[in-house]
């Protein structure tokens, strides 16, 4: 922990100037300070046109683009909401320091939307679900969260490695502390470009939201600035922040134990997530390994094709794998959690699970998770009510349907809360 923190202190020096072309919009580029995140592309969507065709949300039938999904009851009243306004939409690049490669230098890309020619409030930090296709990337497309900006927010959205700019590596999933590290970076270096602009946010506290692989990172992100004390350093100004509130829906607090459902229950409905889990864990761990011990032979050479080109969406991807049996895609060796390389990875998945940290938020926290969810099981909520008996959280746990079915209604309930905090006059 203590070598991020020093990395990221010499950050500056590091940054190269190299940018890409820069698209007309209404934003003042001579006032944004690009040392730390540079712009590669501006751009503004109007929705009162409705979301643009580049905006994917996950639906029974996998990520599709909005534009093709009707009679979503959810999604027209986050578009009767959102169409108020605006968005400007700022892409770029920032440096962090990869772990899984001797802490070296890396460049990672994201996206900042802005409600246009309005002050923010504050920064929504919003951390993206598991995407498959590199089209997903928030610097790829319009994020659905970003239909919030209309409430009179700022939103950073990071790509993760694995996307974006780093479309040709392997994505670390699931991998706690470094994913976690990213992101602060990003917000980091996002603060600093906008701080002289006029969409400079009004207040210093955040917002932090992220469904499925976005809730356990935004968790992670939370207890990255809480064990670190950030929300109350006084020795870097630049590092001092304070969350407002954590948003977190559907989310594999504990990937061991979601994993460990994979086999139990010897099934996986978003299969794509099972091969993705173990490179994860050993791509971002740096374990000595061999995925061919643990996959099924016709699975693993398709690796790369399949999951690694960033060519298709999760759904495309469980289409290929063409089945949801979870012994189909693993050997009977990674069947076996006591096997010599799945202990192996049991360990790391239970070092990247908050669920294992002896932490409990500081923060708000306003947790949302199905009781039907096929994808996270619930087991994964009802721990960490547990767990985090003693913090300051509210849950929203029932029916709502499948882990897919409960994406939309995570972002509009946010969208609420956002809406009844202004009418309260309790988020000034």
């Amino acid at each position: 922990m203590r070598k991020y923190i020093l990395l990221s202190i010499s950050l500056a020096a590091l940054v190269s100037c190299t940018r890409e072309k820069v698209l007309t919009a209404d934003f003042d580029l001579s006032a944004a300070d690009q040392s730390l995140f540079q712009i590669t592309s501006i751009g503004d969507t109007d929705l009162s046109k409705g979301l643009p065709d580049d905006c994917y949300i996950p639906t029974e039938e996998g990520v599709t683009k909005a534009t093709s999904v009707t009679a979503n009851v959810l999604l027209a009243d986050l578009l009767e909401y959102g169409n108020q306004s605006k968005v400007l939409e700022i892409a770029g690049v920032y440096s962090s320091f990869d772990s899984t490669d001797g802490y070296e230098e890396i460049k990672l890309s994201g996206k900042v939307l802005l409600p246009k020619n309005r002050k923010p409030k504050r920064y929504i930090v919003s951390c993206h679900w598991t995407i498959g296709s590199n089209a997903e990337a928030p610097s790829n497309c319009f994020p659905i969260e970003g239909v919030l900006c209309s409430l009179g927010y700022a939103l950073i959205c990071p790509d993760y490695c694995g996307y974006g700019v780093t479309a040709d590596r392997i994505h670390p999933y699931l991998m706690l502390e470094q994913t976690a590290f990213d992101v602060w970076m990003m917000y980091l270096a996002v603060r600093k470009m906008l701080a002289n602009t006029e969409y400079a946010p009004e207040f210093d506290d955040i917002y932090i939201m992220g469904y499925s692989q976005g809730g356990a990172t935004a968790m992670g992100f939370d207890w990255f600035l809480e064990t670190n004390g950030f929300d109350q350093s006084d020795m870097i100004p630049e590092f001092k922040t304070k969350v407002r509130c954590v948003f977190a829906g559907g989310g594999p607090y504990d990937v061991r134990e979601t994993y460990n459902n994979f086999i139990t229950t010897n099934h996986a409905s978003i299969c794509c997530a099972v091969p993705m889990v173990i490179q994860g864990m050993i791509k971002g761990n740096n374990l000595d390994i061999d995925p061919e011990e643990i996959l099924e032979p016709w699975l693993y050479e398709k690796m790369d094709e399949w999951i690694n080109s960033k060519k298709y969406s999760t759904a495309q991807m469980n289409s290929l794998i063409g089945t949801t049996t979870t012994s189909d895609l693993l050997t009977d060796m990674g069947m076996d959690p006591t096997s010599e390389p799945v202990a192996r990875l049991y360990q790391a998945m239970s070092e990247n699970s908050l669920l294992s940290y002896n932490w409990t938020p500081k923060a708000p926290v306003y947790m949302i998770h199905s009781i039907d969810d096929d994808t996270v099981p619930f087991i994964n909520a009802a721990k960490a009510r547990s767990k985090w008996e003693n913090g300051n959280i509210t849950y929203n746990f029932g029916h709502y349907g499948t882990h897919i079915a409960t994406a939309l209604r995570f972002v509009s309930s946010v969208k609420s809360y956002l809406e009844n905090a202004q009418k309260e006059n309790s988020d000034n």
